[in-house]
């Protein structure tokens, strides 16, 4: 495979560990910005490191939207899915939906939108 083929240049940045997972927490809540301490909170397995890593890569990618609230001391930067990162959430949708059919056994999430990850 050529790594100008978009199924190469897709899974480089999907494929990194913590990518699904960063964009599926900035999508709970829908377009609502999230500070970076919410997001760790979310995933407390996430090194800080890693964290602002996979952000800044994102970033470039276009996928989310970074700002910074100077409103109170210390600045605190937010994040929040781009029109291109709420559009990758559909595949995300589907791949719920692959692991449910194939792979994970969970009733719950079989008949209902999970709460949890509200994709």
């Amino acid at each position: 495979m050529k790594k100008t083929c978009p199924i190469y240049q897709v899974a480089g940045f999907i494929g990194k560990r913590w990518t699904l997972l960063i964009l599926t927490e900035l999508h709970k809540g829908r377009k609502k910005w999230k500070r970076y301490s919410e997001i760790k909170r979310k995933l407390p397995e996430i090194t800080p490191k890693m964290l602002s890593a996979r952000l800044k890569e994102m970033g470039r990618e276009g996928l989310l939207k970074r700002r910074l609230n100077a409103s109170s001391f210390p600045v605190k930067s937010e994040y929040r899915l781009t029109p291109k990162g709420e559009d990758f959430i559909g595949i995300v949708r589907y791949m719920r939906d692959w692991a449910l059919k194939w792979k994970v056994r969970n009733a719950f999430c079989e008949t209902v939108d999970c709460e949890d990850c509200e994709i």
